[in-house]
């Protein structure tokens, strides 16, 4: 657990995580508090962690700088939707690269992957504060 929070979840791996705190703190501007949680393993991962945040904000967000599809933030909102699906107020968002092959530049591999911004909109939307 990065940062506790009441109104969404904003779960993170790898590089994502310095994504979601700044997310975090935008959202806290707009009176949204994000809780966020870096399982740092995938195996064993600690779902019980996953599932009771879930529960407790009722709304979450995957964050991986990989592809949306078949990978991490896919598995872990297969988790997160499977044990707290009673309790979620909207699915289960995976936000991950853009379905284009990521480029060798810097910059424009930063435009293909997650930013706070557009976590940041993402939040406000599933919260509806748009």
């Amino acid at each position: 657990m990065k940062r506790k929070g009441d109104d969404i979840t904003l779960v993170a791996t790898s590089s994502m995580v310095q994504v979601a705190l700044g997310a975090a703190s935008q959202l806290e501007k707009e009176g949204i508090s994000a809780e966020v949680v870096d399982p740092r393993t995938t195996w064993p991962l600690d779902e019980k962690t996953l599932i009771e945040s879930a529960r407790k904000t009722s709304r979450v967000i995957v964050l991986d700088e990989g592809y949306g599809r078949y990978g991490v933030a896919s598995e872990i909102a297969a988790v997160i939707a499977e044990g707290a699906f009673y309790d979620l107020d909207a699915p289960v968002k995976r936000m991950g690269a853009m379905h284009v092959p990521i480029p060798f530049s810097p910059p424009l591999e930063d435009a293909t992957v997650p930013t706070e911004q557009t976590v940041f909109e993402a939040a406000r939307q599933l919260c509806s504060k748009s």
